[in-house]
């Protein structure tokens, strides 16, 4: 994710950013000091698509880490901290990001959101035989899109304290089961857990709240159990509490989780890649904030919410929706490309960036290739969802972005753009290869919206005659050889490999396919997938930003490296799965510690259906696949895909040299093929 200011970034000292690592959730000081064992497995996937880290056997300690939990008007970021003893310590980081406060410091006047840290002081005290009862040794971490910690027995007791959001109110749940595991009933008290604090804020007085339902005195026969909650909670001047109870709040957890599981659903003979699936639309989808303009998508990650950037919810998230099927999703997606519409700029200048502080105020120091990040994604978001009446509605916003793009084609017949999404972390050039990418992805995208949209059809022969001379382009401004490998520089003066050398292979320009994997899975590889930039000569920490990682495997498996790719996608996978850093993928390293930014898990998941499918939309009600199966796997099923307003699935077999290749829509089978890897089929649905 962007910073919101570039000089504030170049300004920043390294004590400052260790501190920034602290207060956003990220990495915590124990992973930052042994960062050295980033491939130690802690975890494993279970049938039921949740992981654990089981502590019987456990001694790689201490270990800390931390998982973020939203609802549309709540985030909490868990730390947790075992130690070497076993013993449990959470500090609770509530965020309510609709409730702004006053601040006058320059980074935190639009990320000023109500939040607190809240520690295990605040706890009720149980009592057990009048003394107070401790709870045992922790025994298992388990996570299934709800964090839940058990406790092993101590006094005939066992406790399992869980934390889930409510999807719909400004609440987070942390909920407590003790059971009576001795032959005989056992009587406990409960103290009373009650914080209150009032705040004024830009929006009004803020009164938050922290209390427990729990009975003050509770008798458990043998083998019974009691549970109760304890709720952070907010509201807003004189608006009532919501009603809150553990069941129900816990109930809309598990209907949004059951509609992960339904829809979109991954089967692979790779336990670990289908859990990390099943993650990545959760985390994906659980990012998204009521707003003064209906439901938004955000990063999250503990300084992104109710905003929006021309990279993660235009580029990155928008155009995934459609195929997981989640209608706040899709909504979220077309509220963010309204917003970019609603403020295009009337003097030709620039499209802002993003959108904060409940998408009203607008940000972007440079023009960072904004305009064809927009198009790119929202060109693919209008042919998944099928809806004329959208394209029409968003046609302008499509127009003006490639318009401007023309605009700022250089003699070269590249495209100019003052920076890169990175914002000068590392240098671009005038012109850089991750825009001209994207624009012409977008002209092939746009040509196939205008036709579908029964637009004349010189407008997308324009566009594809545009996309074939940017293309040529790209090959003669920045096809080179690197370190001894015919791949690409990332502007005219670079001299090193750089990760977005992938973008060419993500929107089917393979001339330099081999050595530009090379440069990416074997020069730019490391632990954490692909490093942003290489420098072998230097003592510079190594930096990686995981959606390079997650478009290099995408453009890998599009342009036939199945094998190749799969064996760095399943390293990436179980490090990010059952590693020291989990469940999801991040964002980057050092910067903001590795937070588990949202718009990262949609790019993980558009790895299977663009990558090793090679899905590409055509029109409202057609695609073409070009899949591209690893030798190790003998199938691979993707069930309940929702887009092109139906249902389908395609399955592949492994028959020989060959693959088996079948679409089902809504129970009937449309296409049967047999055919070799990287042969592309179109498919037109009923």
């Amino acid at each position: 994710m962007a910073l919101a200011s570039l000089k504030h970034w170049l300004s920043a000292q390294a004590s400052l950013v260790v501190l920034f690592v602290l207060i956003t959730g990220g990495v915590t000081p124990t992973q930052a000091q042994d960062f050295q064992h980033q491939q130690e497995l802690f975890w494993h996937p279970n049938t039921d698509n949740s992981i654990t880290w089981d502590l019987t056997r456990e001694t790689r300690l201490p270990h800390d880490d931390n998982i973020e939990l939203s609802g549309t008007q709540i985030s909490g970021i868990i730390r947790y901290e075992v130690n070497k003893a076993k013993q449990l310590k959470i500090t609770r980081d509530i965020i309510f990001p609709q409730l702004r406060k006053y601040t006058k410091a320059n980074e935190s006047l639009y990320r000023a959101y109500l939040r607190n840290d809240y520690t295990d002081d605040l706890l009720p005290v149980v009592t057990l035989a009048d003394k107070k009862y401790e709870a045992g040794v922790l025994d298992s971490v388990n996570i299934n899109g709800k964090l839940s910690f058990y406790f092993k027995e101590r006094d005939g007791l066992t406790l399992v304290r869980s934390f889930f959001p409510s999807m719909t109110d400004r609440c987070l749940v942390e909920k407590w089961t003790l059971r009576n595991t001795s032959k005989k009933p056992c009587t406990l008290g409960i103290g009373a857990t009650e914080l209150k604090q009032v705040e004024v804020g830009w929006h009004g007085t803020y009164h938050r709240r922290i209390f427990t339902d729990a009975q003050r005195q509770v008798t458990l026969p043998p083998g019974a159990h009691y549970t109760f909650g304890i709720y952070f909670l907010a509201t807003i001047n004189d608006e009532p509490e919501p009603a809150v109870s553990v069941a129900a709040i816990e109930q809309s957890r598990d209907t949004f989780l059951d509609s992960m599981a339904a829809n979109l659903q991954l089967h692979s003979p790779d336990r670990v890649i289908n859990t990390l699936f099943y993650f990545s639309k959760i985390r994906a989808a659980e990012s998204i904030f009521r707003s003064r303009y209906g439901l938004v998508h955000s990063p999250g990650g503990g300084n992104y919410y109710v905003g929006i950037w021309a990279n993660d919810q235009a580029e990155y998230s928008g155009p995934f929706f459609p195929y997981l099927g989640y209608q706040a999703g899709q909504q979220a997606a077309m509220n963010a490309y309204r917003i970019f519409q609603r403020n295009l700029p009337k003097d030709g200048g620039k499209i802002w960036a993003s959108f904060e502080m409940d998408v009203t105020f607008p940000f972007g120091e440079r023009d960072r290739g904004d305009a064809a990040m927009i198009a790119f994604g929202a060109t693919h978001f209008l042919l998944a969802s099928g809806d004329l009446k959208k394209s029409e509605e968003l046609w302008p916003l499509l127009a003006w972005c490639l318009e401007y793009c023309r605009k700022r084609t250089t003699s070269a017949g590249v495209v100019a753009s003052e920076s890169d999404e990175l914002e000068g972390r590392f240098p671009a050039g005038s012109a850089n290869l991750a825009t001209s990418s994207l624009y012409y992805g977008a002209l092939i995208q746009a040509a196939r919206l205008a036709k579908a949209m029964h637009k004349p059809a010189a407008l997308s022969a324009t566009y594809q005659q545009r996309a074939k001379l940017l293309a040529q382009a790209i090959e003669r401004y920045f096809g080179a050889e690197m370190e001894g490998l015919p791949t690409y520089k990332y502007y005219k003066e670079n001299t090193t490999l750089r990760s977005w050398i992938c973008l060419p292979l993500v929107v089917n320009l393979t001339q330099r396919k081999d050595g530009t994997l090379e440069a990416l899975f074997d020069k730019l590889w490391s632990a954490n997938g692909v490093l942003t930039e290489r420098k072998p000569d230097t003592s510079a920490p190594a930096v990686f930003w995981d959606r390079g990682s997650l478009y290099a495997f995408r453009g890998a498996f599009k342009a036939g490296a199945a094998d190749r790719a799969l064996d760095r996608l399943t390293s990436y996978s179980t490090t990010r799965l059952t590693g020291f850093r989990v469940p999801y993928a991040v964002e980057a390293w050092p910067e903001n510690g590795m937070a588990h930014l949202s718009a990262e898990s949609a790019l993980y998941c558009r790895i299977f259906t663009e990558g090793i499918l090679g899905l590409e939309p055509t029109g409202f009600n057609s695609f073409t696949l070009r899949p591209n199966l690893p030798a190790k796997w003998n199938y691979l099923d993707i069930n309940n895909i929702q887009a092109f307003n139906t249902t389908f699935a395609v399955n592949l077999r492994r028959n020989k040299n060959k693959l088996e290749l079948q679409v089902v829509q809504k129970g009937k089978v449309i296409v049967q093929r047999t055919l070799q890897s990287n042969n592309t089929v179109e498919v037109r649905l009923r």
